[in-house]
C-alpha cells in the first residue's frame, strides 16, 4: 500500500511503476507471484479509502528494524525512477514514510542515493 501510494502522489501510475512494484516486492520479501498480484490488488482497494501513510508506516515501525526500513524507503526511491523521473509529489511522499519511518535526514539522502545508483547498474 505504501508503495502505491508513493505512485499515486503524481496521480498517474503507469504500467513500469506497477512491474516495479512487483519486482521490489519479490527482491524485498522473496513474496511469489500470485502473492504480489493479490497484494497489489489489496493495497489498491485501500488506496481508495486510505488517510494517509501513518497506518502503513506504524506497522512497518512495530516490525522491522531500522535497517529493514531503510531498505523500504530506498524501495520507495526505486518505485519513483521506476518512470526515468521523480516527481515532486512523488519526492515528498517519500519524505514524509521517511519521516514516519524514524529515518534521518541524511538515511533518506543515502536511500535516495542508492536507489540511483541501482537504477544506473540496471
Amino acid at each position: 500500500s505504501l508503495m502505491l501510494e508513493v505512485c499515486w502522489s503524481d496521480h498517474h501510475v503507469d504500467d513500469a511503476e506497477l512491474a516495479a512494484i512487483q519486482r521490489l516486492l519479490v527482491d524485498l520479501y522473496s513474496i511469489d507471484s500470485d502473492k504480489v498480484a493479490a497484494l497489489i490488488a489489496d493495497a489498491k482497494a485501500r488506496l481508495e479509502t486510505a488517510v494517509g501513510l501513518h497506518p502503513y508506516t506504524s506497522y512497518l515501525n512495530d516490525h522491522l528494524d531500522e535497517a529493514e526500513r531503510f531498505a523500504v524507503v530506498c524501495a520507495l526511491w526505486q518505485l519513483a525512477m521506476a518512470d526515468q523521473r521523480v516527481d515532486r509529489f512523488e519526492e515528498h511522499t517519500i519524505r514524509k514514510a521517511a519521516d514516519l519511518l524514524y529515518l534521518s535526514h541524511s538515511r533518506f539522502i543515502e536511500a535516495k542515493l542508492q536507489a540511483k545508483n541501482l537504477a544506473v547498474q540496471n
